[in-house]
């Protein structure tokens, strides 16, 4: 039943009278009385008898149409229980909305769904995997209808969208079928267009929330049905309906677009590959880099990295140099305080005369978002509430960012002094300074309000934040990563891991080091996240990552689930949980307005087991009618 109550989270038998028999199949809509009132729910199963002597009836059959698979039902079931949420929630995520008219469209004939025979007659081509020495082993693998699973390092400049296009291809030619999950709609768009140049069109569909109702209800009925063997789209296609699923895979599973912001707040990585591991179907994980839960499937054996050799690598990547180390110290005393060093300076200057773009990657948006005493640094914060203090325009007054008064007479408390500076620029004053500094050259930005996919190859400044950065034709001819410490520096547990893999995405758009392309991050050489961006060494991070995380009992080598509500709530539930021995409370913190927030931290082997004493602690709450809310995240990938 679509009721949102943890101590009804289980099936109820009702019988099906003579007259919905035909209609009544598993996966249906139907509406049943409960405690009085009609409510909506899916039909699991018919069985021939219950065990309980007297039933109700089922009141209405809402659609015929079987849209809930069974697969999908074994998986919801799973994801539910891993992340202490209810079915009925994971269901609504699952499932898009009826869409009536949809359904009653006219299905396309057996003809237009066939399988292109350029999928029947072979396996697709390998020779792109070919610098990878495992990647054509994995197409084969694939091709012949077995279960492989892959940790992908991509290479700079990497065409990844026909490299999965390629490998969904081998999939289909074994007669099985595919669900790929991107991070945005730029990432789709690209690897749309390569499926389509590869396996053909009609033979894959894309499914987000971005769609509309029709649009999505088709797709996936499309999927459900039968009618195309691939799904492709955003963390709302990790449930898609695949028929024969043969594989899975994820792009950039470290960016936070792939988390579901709605209870139980499931990552797409970890639903696909529980949905690979119940379908016992092939996963694969790309990127540039390499998250800490990647670098645990490859030490624990559960999957194999897939990468290229050293020296496919050097060939590929462009020539990476740090501004903050002693060489470039020597020649430029002003590159540990300079916002644009001149190495920087002579890279971009040099790239704009080859007739090259250059791309300009900062970490904040608008014009100063932040800003501090010039004489001594330090934070310029609100007098009235000590809130940050902004600057809209380069003449105008500070202004609070929290309660919008002007500080017009601000003075700083440690050294009085009155003049600001800005501590973080963002992306539309960087675009303005580098815009005097090279006149004539056209300056791009890309970021919130507009988001640019392609740019063209000639000499031209691309200003972006991360996330942001389009493809330019041809490849970049420099790539300047500035304000690398506002990455480096975030009270945050992934601060480094997050920060090298913005700047591989950001340096995989340059062009190889043998073709001119260079790239300069304005920071110390010596910082580990600026090693593995020299040596495009993502797994040896990752590696390192996860052995410091190990050793401070952080996830992915713990579980950890997150209780934040009022405290007198937040005390009566863990009370009331049965937790395992040996779950360690980390806590109370504050959180927003008056509630609190409390960590339980068990080993990976009790995962379940505490995700079971929530659940039942949370079914009893809801089963006395507790008033006070209460948010139950486990793995909150926010507060890490």
């Amino acid at each position: 039943m679509d009721v949102p109550l943890a101590h009804l989270d289980r099936p109820f038998d009702y019988a099906v009278p003579e007259s919905l028999d035909a209609e009544a199949v598993p996966g249906a809509r139907v509406k049943v009385r409960f405690a009085g009132q009609l409510v909506n729910g899916w039909l699991l199963e018919r069985v021939s008898e219950s065990a309980h002597p007297r039933l109700a009836y089922l009141e209405k059959v809402v659609s015929p149409e079987p849209a809930l698979a069974p697969e999908i039902a074994r998986l919801a079931r799973a994801v539910a229980d891993r992340y202490a949420g209810s079915l009925a929630d994971v269901l609504r995520l699952a499932v898009p909305p009826r869409h009536a008219r949809v359904e009653k469209e006219p299905q396309p004939s057996p003809a237009a769904s066939s399988a292109s025979p350029d999928t029947e007659n072979g396996s697709a081509d390998p020779v792109g995997w070919a610098d990878y020495p495992t990647g054509p082993a994995l197409l084969r693998a694939l091709a012949d209808g077995r279960a492989p699973r892959a940790v992908w390092s991509a290479l700079p400049g990497e065409e990844w969208p026909t490299r999965y296009a390629e490998a969904v291809a081998a999939t289909v030619a074994g007669g099985r079928g595919a669900v790929v999950v991107v991070a945005d709609a730029r990432d789709l768009d690209r690897l749309d267009s390569a499926l389509t140049a590869v396996l053909g069109p009609g033979r894959h569909v894309q499914l987000t929330a971005a769609l509309g109702p029709a649009r999505r209800y088709r797709a996936f009925l499309a999927a459900r049905r039968g009618h195309v063997p691939v799904v492709i789209g955003t963390r709302a296609a990790m449930f898609a309906p695949v028929s024969r699923l043969g594989l899975v895979a994820i792009w950039d599973d470290g960016d936070d677009l792939h988390a579901e912001p709605r209870a139980p707040y499931p990552h797409a990585r970890e639903v696909l590959l529980t949905r690979a591991q119940l379908a016992g179907a092939a996963a694969l994980v790309g990127g540039y880099a390499r998250t800490a839960e990647a670098q645990l499937l490859v030490e624990t054996g559960w999957a194999r990295e897939v990468t290229a050799a050293r020296a496919a690598v050097r060939a590929r990547m462009p020539a990476i140099a740090p501004t903050g180390d002693d060489p470039q110290l020597a020649r430029d005393p002003g590159a540990a305080t300079a916002r644009l060093p001149s190495l920087a300076w002579t890279v971009a200057r040099a790239a704009l005369t080859a007739d090259a773009p250059v791309l300009v990657q900062v970490p904040r948006r608008g014009y100063l978002p932040a800003v501090a005493c010039a004489t001594c640094r330090t934070p310029a914060r609100c007098p009235h509430c000590a809130g940050p203090l902004a600057l809209p325009s380069a003449r105008g007054a500070p202004v609070c960012r929290w309660c919008a008064r002007v500080a017009a007479a601000y003075a700083c408390p440690e050294c009085r002094g009155r003049r600001l500076r800005a501590s973080v620029t963002g992306a539309r004053r960087t675009a303005e300074e580098l815009g005097r500094a090279f006149p004539g050259v056209p300056v791009r930005t890309s970021g919130r309000e507009e988001v640019l996919a392609t740019v063209p190859g000639g000499a031209g400044l691309v200003i972006t934040t991360p996330g942001a950065e389009p493809v330019a034709e041809g490849g970049y001819g420099a790539v300047l990563l500035l304000d690398s410490w506002a990455l480096l520096t975030r009270a945050d547990l992934r601060a480094g891991e997050e920060a090298l893999r913005r700047w591989l995405a950001a340096a995989a758009l340059a062009r190889p080091g043998p073709a001119g392309g260079r790239v300069v991050v304005v920071a110390d050489g010596a910082l580990a996240p600026v090693q593995a961006l020299l040596r495009w060494d993502a797994g040896w991070f990752a590696a390192r990552e996860l052995a410091e995380r190990r050793e401070l009992g952080f996830p992915p080598a713990v579980r950890m689930a997150s209780v934040t509500g009022p405290p007198t709530a937040v005390a009566e539930l863990l009370a009331e949980s049965r937790l395992p021995a040996e779950a360690e409370l980390l806590g109370p913190v504050p959180a927003d307005g008056d509630r609190e927030r409390m960590l339980v931290r068990v080993p990976r082997a009790r995962a379940s087991a505490l995700a079971a004493a929530l659940h039942a602690a949370a079914g009893v709450r809801a089963a006395r009618k507790a008033a006070d809310p209460l948010r139950l995240q486990v793995d909150p990938l926010a507060l890490f």
